[in-house]
């Protein structure tokens, strides 16, 4: 872990940060949403509720710089949840610096401390930068990601 680098839990004071980088994530994947869901995302991962997301916070220096948001739900082909680690983002200014691999492994021994031995993802395949490090510290798997909206 680099020098000075904090992994923390997101809290309240977070929300102008959070809003930052998680605008900046969202601007990757050339998406957008409402500021409501900016609302209610934020809430809902300030939430003790167990089905909700929870949030860590990669500080540098004192300084926010990355986010991975990740949530712990039931899996039918074993008897312990799993947990998906649905948002992972480094501020590109500090990318290469271990930001990224430090929120996986902080989710992936949080995850375990629960109880919840496996932390997967997904990603767009053309992120070439981010899969370098997947490729690092984890397998990939032959899955395919379908999506159905209304």
């Amino acid at each position: 872990m680099p020098e000075g680098l904090v992994i923390r839990p997101l809290e309240l004071k977070d929300h102008e940060e959070w809003s930052r980088l998680w605008t900046a994530y969202l601007e990757f994947y050339e998406t957008s949403v409402s500021e409501q869901v900016y609302e209610i995302s934020f809430n809902r991962l300030l939430s003790t509720d167990a089905g909700e997301y929870n949030c860590l916070i990669a500080e540098l220096e004192g300084r926010p710089v990355g986010i991975a948001h990740y949530l712990y739900h039931r899996f039918m082909w074993s008897v312990e949840d799993t947990c998906y680690l649905m948002d992972l983002f480094a501020d590109p200014q500090v990318r290469g610096k271990g930001i990224g691999r430090a929120l996986i492994e902080s989710v992936f021994q949080i995850a375990k401390q629960h109880g919840v031995p496996t932390t997967y993802w997904t990603t767009q395949e053309n992120n070439y930068q981010g899969r370098i490090l997947y490729d690092k510290v984890a397998k990939r798997t032959p899955f395919i990601v379908y999506e159905k909206d209304e």
